[in-house]
């Protein structure tokens, strides 16, 4: 819910209206992309994915072609895309040398699906042991997969059953990390989750993010295997670690004999090594994915040397068959030409300089705009990606940023945005940059945003 500052400002009767206005003109714009949607009547949810369906609009966009940092749709519009994929096109849509990598290894190699190595697969595990300090790497189709995969490992290894994770943490959609802290104090599913399994707290243990206390007071039951995180929570709203509390989780894994796992699947965009580089962190996990692969799907963890030598010496383990860590599509030749042509041409150091860059003008700008309103709003930057968000100062906690949410204000924001050629992630205000991202297409965000907040608040 907006806090009582934001809806003493907006007049709820105008904003019904406004996005009554700007979904009727959605709809007007639309047509063939409202007709590709009605007659999808074979795919549930009448989309490929259900959460495709997460549109502010009533029914999403159909892509019909994207290069670079726009996006065009079967109505003939384009967008400037601050979306990406949510953040699988990180290294914009279609960079020329993944094009020619995944094509050289379809057309002129052969071999999409082997189940046997390629010399590519050593080069991005080089590649990522150089940008990330861990020395062994695995691939896997996504990071959900890593995440699940890396669990299994690290519960086998400590002989312990939970994981931590923080409340409102992302981790796709592994099941131990759909838990948060409930208004009581006390853990809870997290509303929604679907099918689980068993009880999510008999799995896990959650902690809120910038919370050391709460953190050594799960830690101390003894029953943890790892801690998953990531370095900044991203899903919920960008919540950046205060000073001194990625150093202090380091600390209380070791001194509880936890492993740290750190997922970077969205914080990659804080530099070439991710946060763990930027920041000169040292956990024992890393996971990652969509970016890495420059839109192909792939996913990788790295091990630290401790863990990979504490694993090779289980011979209980069965790390080779049916011990549920691997996929028979995972390291696939097309998957992993697609990382290393990624890797080492596109989201280059120079590339992430640039996407910071770019990102700091975007940020700068919206400050401007919601300054010049007396917005009670806040910005936070992660390198390359940007959110605005519905509370001043920014939330600290995931619960925290859950609350800060404004689903209506939120809608209207992005459709105003969509009819006028602006694409952001659908699940929250979040802004990536690729590095085809250009100052002319965050100034024309800025033109549109100030646009929607002057018609908004007069």
């Amino acid at each position: 819910m907006p806090t009582d500052s934001v809806a003493e400002r907006i007049d709820r009767a105008r904003l019904d209206t406004l996005l009554d206005r700007e979904r009727s003109a959605f709809v007007d714009r639309h047509p063939r992309s409202a007709a590709a949607h009605a007659r999808a009547d074979h795919l549930f949810g009448r989309v490929p994915m259900t959460w495709m369906n997460k549109s502010a609009a009533g029914f999403p966009v159909y892509v019909d072609r994207a290069r670079g940092a726009r996006l065009t749709d079967i109505d003939g519009h384009e967008y400037r895309d601050f979306c990406l994929g949510d953040t699988g096109a990180m290294a914009g849509h279609s960079p020329a040398p993944v094009v020619e990598a995944v094509t050289r290894r379809l057309a002129e190699l052969g071999g999409a699906s082997t189940m046997l190595p390629t010399e590519d697969a050593a080069v991005v595990g080089a590649e990522l042991a150089r940008r990330f300090g861990l020395p062994y790497w695995s691939l896997s189709l996504t990071a959900t997969d890593a995440n699940r995969w890396a669990i299994r490992l690290l519960r086998a290894v400590t002989g312990r059953p939970r994981i931590l994770v923080n409340s409102y943490c992302y981790h796709g959609s592994v099941d131990e990390s759909l838990i948060v802290v409930g208004p009581d104090g006390r853990p809870h599913s997290r509303e929604g989750n679907v099918g689980a399994p068993c009880d999510v707290t008999l799995t896990s243990r959650v902690a809120e993010f910038n919370d050391l206390d709460g953190l050594s007071r799960e830690l101390a039951h003894g029953d943890v295997a790892a801690v998953l995180m990531e370095p900044a929570l991203t899903n919920i709203g960008i919540v950046l670690p205060e000073p001194g509390y990625l150093d202090g989780v380091r600390a209380l894994t070791r001194q509880h004999g936890a492993y740290l796992v750190h997922d970077e699947t969205h914080t990659f965009s804080a530099g070439p090594g991710g946060a763990t580089e930027a920041w000169g962190l040292d956990p024992d996990v890393v996971t990652i994915g969509k970016a890495i692969g420059g839109g192909v799907p792939i996913g990788a963890y790295g091990l630290s040397a401790e863990l990979a030598a504490a694993l090779t010496g289980r011979t209980d383990l069965d790390l080779v068959d049916m011990g549920g860590v691997g996929g028979t599509l995972a390291g696939n030749p097309v998957s992993v030409a697609a990382a290393r042509a990624t890797l080492l041409q596109v989201l280059t150091d120079d590339a992430f300089a640039g996407m910071i860059e770019v990102a700091t003008a975007f940020a700068d700008g919206v400050r401007a705009i919601i300054d010049g309103h007396a917005l009670p709003w806040s910005v936070s930057q992660l390198g390359a990606r940007v959110e605005y968000r519905f509370a001043a100062p920014a939330p600290r906690t995931g619960t925290a940023s859950a609350a800060c949410a404004d689903p209506q204000l939120e809608d209207y924001l992005h459709v105003y945005l969509l009819n006028r050629g602006i694409l952001l992630t659908p699940f929250h205000n979040m802004a990536l940059m690729c590095p085809q991202t250009t100052v002319d297409d965050v100034v024309r965000h800025h033109e549109v945003f100030a646009g929607a907040l002057d018609e908004l608040l007069g």
